[in-house]
């Protein structure tokens, strides 16, 4: 393929040709993939990236000016976007160990293995909303009670209670093992 190809594909997806946008993601969606897979090693996390891209691309994709290869300029949107999703995952995962921790479910970073990981961040996912919030503010921008308390608009004794239900919503019930 060659990028003179896909210079009037271009101009048409930038006039609004929704055929041309179309065309022109079935043409370097092997790129986009390709490269997302090869940046996480993951193939399920490729697909998520890939998709990520595609939308990204729909609303960026008047940023293009010309000024490298269009494959350049989208290779650099694929690196971002692996770049943000690792961020992503990092930062819950250090959420995940610390409020693992806080739960008392392990005793700080032990080498558990995944099924704790999944656990947790299942137990995370059914929290009401504003026990996830607190908790993500707590555990893992790790704000005082008192600044959580600012920006979820609410009392700090309210955001302590809350940090005590977490750890009893979460603490493991009597006869299951840690």
């Amino acid at each position: 393929m060659e990028e003179s190809d896909d210079a009037e594909i271009l101009k048409a997806a930038l006039a609004g040709d929704r055929d041309a946008f179309a065309t022109l993601l079935q043409r370097h969606y092997a790129l986009i993939h390709g490269l997302a897979w090869r940046l996480t090693g993951a193939r399920a996390d490729a697909d998520d990236i890939a998709q990520d891209v595609c939308c990204i691309l729909a609303e960026r994709l008047g940023d293009f000016r010309g000024q490298s290869r269009f494959t350049t300029w989208l290779s650099a949107i694929v690196f971002n976007a692996c770049r943000d999703f690792r961020r992503r995952r990092s930062a819950f995962m250090r959420f995940s160990d610390k409020l693992s921790v806080l739960a008392g479910l392990t005793r700080g970073p032990d080498g558990r293995d995944a099924y704790d990981t999944i656990w947790i961040e299942s137990a995370i996912a059914r929290l009401k909303p504003e026990l996830r919030d607190t908790a993500v503010l707590v555990a893992a921008q790790q704000l005082t009670h008192r600044e959580a308390a600012q920006i979820l608009g609410v009392a700090e004794a309210t955001v302590s209670w809350r940090m005590r239900e977490i750890r009893r919503l979460l603490a493991p019930k009597d006869g299951q093992n840690k």
